[in-house]
């Protein structure tokens, strides 16, 4: 009887029976919600449009007659803007090693188009009355691309070993689910904070798992990780509201707004809040685990700390980390709205009217409402960890490596 209650009351099992029935609900999540590839119509019109790989044979500049996109300060569209005249040989397809005649955009220097560039076409299939069209579209820029990642994943192996890689595939995990899961139930009206929990919980279980391994350790990160993006989303629910951010903050959202009739349903506030608890994934779990991690350490080098000194000390890294993280959250949406800020400093706006706008405004929600979700997540993650951590049997220093680096057969697991 009494061992049958201490079973019943062991860290493994309690962590098992709060976690098993959220990782049965996502599992229930992404069956439900799961899309079946009908995306709605957007009514538009498929003229046939097939992008080819090219590269440029020669180029020199000329002039190009004015656009809307060349529009001037004043309003005004010059009568000529300056352009390339760009002779491009085609390298893949039925069209492979035909030269074609096209005009690169005014954004793109003719100094940058030397022979053998490689560029992206798009050919507009002849009618009845009209040739075949080749158009300028991009540089391709598949092998530089290719080669940053490469190389990234080579110092992340090189510099992490094994859970460096497990940490690699974790990722491609997580694109497998954004991109067959997430983005076509949004597309075919799912509801978005359901779709961004269910994705977000199903990428974390398997994430950290393989990243760190089956333990108690990060189980407790697992389930403070969670938490937080729960917090996350009913902030994120309630910000959307009162702010009245209703998603649309320039040209490519008003489009999608408009392509997927939510222009008067409330505009793209859901899709929003999918973004909010997507864009918080990373630095939660971040956190969580650097708590747990901490505890534990904490827990091996003074294994007669009581609960009480193990979670002020714990707090005290997460504190350090709390302050470093939203500065990184806050800098980094910074950075992805900089040119938004130097157009704003060039119309000369009044302060408060500016950052209260639509995009700005996303912007501080998605900001605030992030950090509140970690800063709530730490001393959550830490207190769990620490009742954890006390309810095992003191961990001995020759063992400490077993909870760290798991190889799947850990006596410190939560099932």
């Amino acid at each position: 009887m009494t061992g049958s209650r201490t079973s019943f009351r062991s860290p493994g099992v309690i962590l098992a029976l709060v976690l098993v029935p959220l990782a049965i609900a996502t599992g229930v999540g992404l069956i439900a919600l799961w899309p079946d590839g009908e995306i709605p119509d957007a009514g538009i019109v498929d003229v046939g449009a097939e992008f080819r790989d090219a590269e440029v044979v020669s180029a020199r500049p000329v002039d190009c007659e004015g656009a809307n996109e060349d529009r001037r300060p004043d309003g005004t569209i010059p009568p000529t803007v300056p352009c390339g005249d760009v002779v491009a040989r085609v390298t893949e397809g039925a069209e492979r090693g035909l030269e074609v005649q096209v005009y690169s955009p005014t954004t793109v220097p003719v100094g940058e188009l030397s022979p053998g560039t490689p560029i992206v076409l798009v050919r507009y299939p002849a009618t009845e009355t009209e040739p075949a069209i080749w158009v300028w579209q991009d540089f391709n820029r598949a092998l530089p691309l290719g080669a940053l990642s490469g190389a990234y994943a080579i110092v992340v192996i090189a510099v992490a070993g094994m859970r460096g890689l497990r940490s690699l595939l974790g990722l491609g995990f997580a694109f497998a689910i954004i991109g067959p899961f997430m983005l076509p139930a949004l597309l075919e009206g799912g509801d978005p904070a359901l779709v961004g929990l269910v994705a977000s919980s199903a990428i974390m279980f398997v994430v950290l798992y393989l990243a760190h391994g089956f333990s108690h350790r990060t189980t407790t990160a697992l389930l403070g990780t969670l938490v937080g993006l729960g917090v996350t989303a009913g902030l994120g629910t309630v910000a959307a509201r009162m702010a009245h951010l209703d998603g649309i903050n320039g040209e490519d959202t008003y489009q999608l707004a408009l392509l997927t009739g939510h222009l008067t349903e409330g505009g793209l506030r859901g899709i929003f809040l999918a973004g909010v608890i997507l864009a918080g994934l990373g630095v939660l779990n971040d956190v969580t685990i650097t708590q747990a991690s901490a505890v534990w350490e904490l827990r091996e080098s003074d294994p007669g700390a009581s609960r009480r000194t193990l979670f002020s000390r714990g707090m005290r890294i997460g504190r350090d980390h709390i302050a470093s993280t939203v500065y990184t959250m806050a800098f980094a949406y910074a950075g992805a709205a900089l040119p938004v800020m130097l157009l704003l400093q060039v119309y000369q706006r009044p302060l408060i009217p500016t950052i209260t706008s639509g995009e700005f405004a996303e912007e501080i929600a998605r900001t605030a409402v992030g950090s509140i979700g970690l800063v709530l997540a730490i001393p959550l993650t830490t207190l769990i960890s620490v009742l954890v951590v006390t309810a095992q049997p003191a961990v001995r220093a020759r063992h400490r490596h077993r909870d760290v680096e798991p190889h799947g057969h850990s006596h410190a697991h939560a099932g």
